[in-house]
This record gives C-alpha cells, structure tokens and sequence, in this order.
C-alpha cells in the first residue's frame, strides 16, 4: 500500500521535474528566437535572414558549450573588457586567468 501511495505522488509531482528546464525553439534556447516575432510582424527578407541568422549563430554557441544567456555575457565582456561603469573603481577587482 505505501509504495503504491509512493507511486501516486510521484505521479502527481511529474511536471516539478522540468520546471527548470530552458524553453526549446526547435533545436536553439527559445529566447534566441526572439526576431520571430519581428519576423511575423514584419516580413521582409532582411527579417528571415536576421531570424536564421540569431538561431544558427546561437545553434552553433550552443554545440561549443555556451547558452544563451552565458554567450550573450561572454559578447559583452568581449565587447567592453575590464571597464565595469557600474561599479566604483576603489571595488573593481583585478581579473585573472585560471585556464
């Protein structure tokens, strides 16, 4: 009887498991498909080819280890390097390479 009450709630509790799964949009993250709507809203050429770009380009981050969210803070490192405007230069720390 207690393992078919165990049984139950597992049951039950099924959806908890996936609650922190990203959303898929096919094979990419779902918020790399975020010109869809740009997309469908406006449809032009210069869209699709914006659209496929953002989901390949994502797509190919994604097979080299990074998601979405740790790509788009790598871009903006890149991008702006060891300058943090948000944060006074007396708590800036040093970077470091462990790698």
């Amino acid at each position: 009887m207690a393992e078919q009450i165990d049984v139950l709630q597992e049951k039950m509790n099924w959806h908890w498991r996936n609650s922190m799964r990203s959303v898929r949009f096919f094979a990419v993250d779902g918020r790399a498909a975020m010109p869809l709507p740009l997309l469908l809203v406006y449809a032009r050429w210069s869209t699709l080819i914006l659209f496929f770009v953002s989901l390949f380009t994502f797509r190919f981050l994604e097979q080299k280890g990074l998601s979405f969210p740790s790509a788009l803070r790598a871009l903006r490192s890149w991008l702006f390097g060891k300058y943090r405007p948000g944060v006074p230069s007396l708590y800036q720390r040093k970077f470091r390479d462990f790698g």
